[in-house]
């Protein structure tokens, strides 16, 4: 078999995650308002693929038009496949939203109403709205000759192609010196009033239309002298892949900004539009120089990410289904210092089941705390408003020295940041802007106390960002101790990318790109060694995303040896599974349910003497060689075994798991004829809701000792 025959293609493969995200929406007995959610997230996650990935290849098919990737495609050949995948999942998309999930919203008194569709009174109603709210907000832009007014990225436009009225003399001024046969001008659709509607109604319905169906009935009014004879909404993708000048001699700073101003002004790589008009379609297409293979177009609504506000009026909530609590974690004593906790063990925090406020409430009481003398941390994407930056801006004030790696070029967070990053230097924190060349990924928390008798180091470690808003949705892990070797090992991290530094061998933490995958395909290695027919060896691993070759060769290898490998891969998955010969001893599944999983779990058999790792890093290329990123041990016993506990339990799923198949299809996992279906998020859920129940009836806890 040849070589790029064992690999699938990198843009194909995140794809098909949007692919069985949508096959999720699709799922009639999901609760209908989680339906609308997954259905915005497809389009959202096509906005960033094309501003980036799509962009690149571009610019890949220009510049180097033969290189080959992993799968062995060129990158004209990938963006033609990446072009006919995607249409046939927006046209699936665009049917699962206005043929099926808008009809049960109508089902359930929520309707939407289009233009043609208002009564007399609607008619007056929509047109007093247009007139008073919306008319004063409109800018009409020209377009003729070789004027074409620029059109911001991801803004919803009207387009409208004009006829003069007949029998009006038309006055010619200086503004239009030639007009053409058929003129066409553009309108931004205000992105500050809400995209919402509310209709009057006598039905039992609630009844709403949307601001962009306002603005395309009346449009007339904005052309006196002409009438509008066609219509169409459009948006571009503009290229936001764009490099960060990084060298000794540039602030990074100055950098990041004139890369957001680049994106500004970048290249159109998909024009998204409704299929009301060919002939403005196509005048779009030439001014803004894009193919018929970047044309994306649909029938109804072009954003549905306009109808989510929805889910959030009052008559929705008997759609949501359960509401999953978040609880608090049973091992904080609400009455007991947080610091003499960890001081008698490890805890494993599992955010959403569990509540993200221990984290929040470990930086607000270290920012208090009379006997803090440090704290450090690294920040890739936080929240607005975050109460951790609060923390931090306090406890800076406060004269604690308080240090912060803030990653500037985290992708489409970079004016958050610099904001963030100003905003803590004002307070007095030393703020490090990310390091040359690379992006800090690492998830870590550093903070040192002066107590009676020592110096006390207290860690956190986790899997996910430093974000108390997504950690509501995102499935991630993280480790508060006190374990010395661990806390010894963050210091020396932290002088490693804060200042000039020899790497210094560190005992337990492993460090990305110093030699985090080096230890990986080690621990691969070594369990090929270990692997004997009678025993054979066991991996299990669960990421985001893997695609980097030379980790992928290690597991074929290990397949071959006889090594079991079973992988949870919720989005991109280069690697071929059962291929003889090859990786027929491997399994790859991937979970798309409530939460998002986010979580990076490796566990290695090793002969029986077990070891189990959680890390902020994929497997991939960028995480290994590009990235600041930790991989850290589980030492204490109770948290190493509920970890391998829920790690396995992901594999018998058979409710919201797909299984890759050797073709790259993905085949939704089944219960075997008289089983019980299982769903490992509900599993999960109410494994921790028991706990909670249970927190009553257990008036003291048994303290573990670490492994």
């Amino acid at each position: 078999m040849e070589k790029s025959h064992i690999f699938f293609n990198r843009e194909l493969s995140w794809i098909e995650f949007n692919a069985r995200v949508l096959y999720e929406a699709q799922r009639k007995e999901k609760p209908l308002t989680e339906r609308l959610k997954l259905i915005s997230i497809v389009s959202t996650n096509f906005d960033e693929f094309f501003m980036v990935r799509v962009a690149g290849l571009k610019r890949q098919a220009l510049k180097n038009p033969e290189e080959k990737d992993i799968a062995g495609l060129t990158p004209a050949e990938q963006l033609i496949r990446i072009s006919r995948r995607v249409h046939e999942i927006d046209t699936i998309r665009n049917q699962v939203l206005h043929q099926d999930i808008l009809q049960a919203f109508a089902q359930n008194g929520i309707e939407y109403i289009s233009p043609e569709q208002y009564t007399e009174e609607q008619k007056g109603f929509t047109r007093h709205i247009f007139n008073q709210e919306i008319f004063p907000l409109l800018t009409p832009l020209k377009t003729e000759g070789n004027i074409f007014p620029y059109v911001t990225n991801l803004k919803l436009y009207g387009a409208f192609a004009l006829s003069p009225l007949p029998n009006i003399e038309q006055v010619k001024t200086p503004f239009v010196p030639e007009e053409p046969q058929t003129p066409i001008a553009i309108v931004g659709i205000p992105s500050n009033l809400s995209q919402i509607i509310t209709l009057p109604s006598y039905s039992e319905k609630k009844q709403f239309t949307l601001l962009e169906d306002i603005v395309q009935t009346y449009a007339t009014q904005l052309f006196p002298g002409y009438t509008v004879t066609e219509t169409l909404l459009f948006r571009v993708t503009r290229d936001a892949d764009f490099p960060v000048e990084e060298n000794i001699s540039v602030n990074l700073t100055l950098a990041m900004e004139r890369v957001l101003e680049k994106r500004q002004e970048s290249l159109v790589v998909r024009l998204q539009c409704t299929d009301t008009s060919t002939f403005i379609r196509t005048f779009l297409m030439e001014k803004l120089q894009v193919n018929k293979t970047d044309v994306y177009t649909t029938s109804g609504i072009l954003t549905p990410t306009s109808l989510l506000p929805i889910t959030e009026w009052p008559e929705m909530q008997a759609l949501h289904g359960e509401k999953w609590e978040h609880f608090f974690p049973y091992q904080f004593e609400k009455n007991q210092p947080v610091w003499d906790t960890l001081k008698q063990r490890d805890i494993l925090l599992h955010v959403p089941y569990e509540s993200y406020e221990p984290v929040v409430d470990f930086i607000k009481k270290a920012a208090d705390d009379p006997l803090t003398l440090s704290i450090k941390m690294t920040l890739y994407r936080t929240s607005d408003n975050s109460p951790i930056i609060k923390a931090l801006e306090r406890a800076a004030r406060k004269g604690k020295q308080v240090t912060v790696f803030v990653e500037l070029k985290a992708r489409f967070n970079e004016k958050q940041n610099i904001s963030w990053a100003a905003k803590l230097e004002k307070a007095g924190a030393t703020v490090v802007r990310g390091i040359l060349n690379f992006k800090v990924h690492a998830k870590i928390l550093l903070v040192i106390r002066r107590e009676e008798t020592e110096i006390c180091r207290y860690l956190h470690l986790s899997t996910g960002n430093y974000n108390d808003k997504t950690a509501k949705a995102y499935v991630d892990l993280s480790l508060f101790t006190t374990n010395q070797e661990l806390a010894k090992d963050a210091t020396l991290f932290f002088n490693i990318i804060s200042g000039y530094s020899i790497i210094p061998p560190m005992q337990r933490l492993l460090m990305a790109p110093v030699n985090l995958k080096s230890r990986l395909l080690e621990l691969i290695d070594r369990e090929i060694q270990h692997s004997i027919p009678e025993a054979p060896g066991l991996i299990v691993a669960k990421m985001n995303n893997l695609c980097d070759k030379e980790l992928i060769q290690a597991l074929y290898k290990a397949s071959t040896a006889g090594v079991r490998v079973l992988l949870n891969v919720r989005g991109i998955c280069v690697l071929m599974p059962g291929v003889p010969g090859l990786s027929e001893n491997i399994e790859v599944i991937s979970i798309i349910d409530h939460y998002l999983e986010h979580s990076r779990i490796f566990y290695f058999q090793n002969a029986g003497a077990e070891e189990l790792y959680l890390s902020s890093a994929d497997w991939m290329p960028r995480n290994m060689e590009r990235r600041i990123e930790l991989m850290f041990p589980i030492l204490q016993k109770d948290i190493f075994q509920e970890l391998k506990d829920i790690l396995f339990l992901y594999f018998q799923d058979t409710e919201q798991s797909h299984q890759l198949c050797s073709d790259g299809h993905w085949l939704p996992k089944l219960p075997k004829p008289g089983e019980e279906p299982v769903r490992v998020q509900r599993k999960l859920y109410h494994r921790y809701k028991k706990r909670e129940e249970s927190k009553s009836q257990s008036p003291t806890l048994d303290f573990v000792v670490r492994r």
